[in-house]
């Protein structure tokens, strides 16, 4: 919600109701108990164990308790005094979560990536269109006051006609292992958990963040870290139509484990002008170029542009601007490194 909205007295706040509060869930409960606008009414996992700890850590972070707790999302939804959501589910409810609740006349914020896969995406828009609801999907990259200055720098022509953009995530991500299937978790509601996706067995090594990595539920990296990266490409390239052409190879390489999608792949998507590329690299590996080491497993990430007169390296700490033949260093703003 815009903290510039007028201050609303205790019994006349957007209530809002958190959806998923297990990791980035409970980021948002912190980003909603600092507007004076919100409050935290509802609290909605499929795991009653998370829902109290969610309910605590409201408590402790704004002084009252969400009144209302929920493990299934259609519950929820039938509440008319809930007004929005904030949906920080699997990939694979995404678009699902945000459709009902834009029928049941709620506005949405929902975590990245938008859906699963594109059909989702676009239903998503026409229900946001049909039912007059303000959707918004979370990038974060573009409050960030380093990387607002860059993208301008470069639309205004720093380092001249651009011809590339690339996208980092060379964040290391060791082996899951196997694991066979077993009990459902005391307190889990695993058939709502899986929601739109196929029926199987619960199998732990499927469940909390190894979710990322299986086709029903996740897409990857490139559906994971790889949404920021690319969105900030896109920008930086001014581009807001799809592009021409989209290409992606690679695979999972070295380890003989449960994990579907890739640790190793390269998407190239062609425009008429320019191109943009992703990289996941979830095995050891060096950078690239000027972009920072984040530490522990956040390995490499940020954004490479390429143009007539220079290039432009991005990262999470800062930019840096190298121009004409001899490549010096033009202008920064921030550190390359940690």
């Amino acid at each position: 919600m815009a903290s510039g909205m007028t201050a609303r007295g205790a019994n006349d706040r957007i209530n809002v109701a958190v959806i998923g509060v297990r990791s980035r869930g409970r980021d948002h409960i912190t980003s909603y108990a600092q507007l004076p606008e919100a409050r935290i009414a509802g609290i909605c996992d499929i795991d009653q164990a998370q829902i109290e700890r969610a309910v605590a850590f409201t408590d402790k972070l704004t002084g009252y308790k969400p009144q209302k707790t929920y493990q299934d999302i259609r519950k929820l939804l039938e509440d008319k005094d809930i007004d929005a959501v904030s949906i920080a589910t699997c990939n694979h409810w995404h678009a699902l979560a945000t459709i009902w609740a834009c029928q049941a006349g709620k506005d949405v914020y929902v975590e990245k990536p938008a859906s699963h896969e594109i059909w989702e995406g676009r239903k998503m828009v026409d229900a946001a269109r049909k039912y007059n609801r303000m959707v918004q999907v979370g990038m974060q990259s573009r409050t960030t006051a380093h990387k607002i200055k860059g993208m301008q720098l470069l639309h205004d022509g720093v380092i001249g006609k651009i011809y590339m953009a690339k996208g980092l995530c060379f964040k290391r991500r060791k082996s899951i292992g196997h694991s066979p299937d077993g009990p459902v978790p005391p307190g889990v509601d695993y058939n709502t958990w899986l929601g739109p996706a196929p029926m199987r067995p619960f199998n732990p090594n499927r469940f909390h963040y190894n979710w990322h990595w299986f086709w029903d539920t996740g897409n990857g990296d490139i559906g994971n870290q790889g949404v920021h990266e690319m969105d900030i490409c896109r920008w930086g390239l001014n581009k807001h139509t799809l592009p021409e052409t989209v290409s992606s190879e690679g695979g999972k390489f070295v380890y003989n484990d449960d994990q579907e999608t890739p640790n190793t792949q390269l998407a190239v998507f062609k425009y008429d002008d320019c191109e943009l590329q992703f990289e996941v690299r979830g095995l050891i590996t060096g950078g690239e170029s000027s972009i920072g080491y984040a530490g522990d497993n956040a390995g490499f990430v940020g954004n490479l542009f390429f143009g007539s007169e220079g290039w432009m390296s991005i990262d999470l700490n800062g930019y840096q601007i190298y121009r004409g033949e001899d490549r010096k260093l033009a202008e920064q703003m921030g550190s390359g490194s940690v």
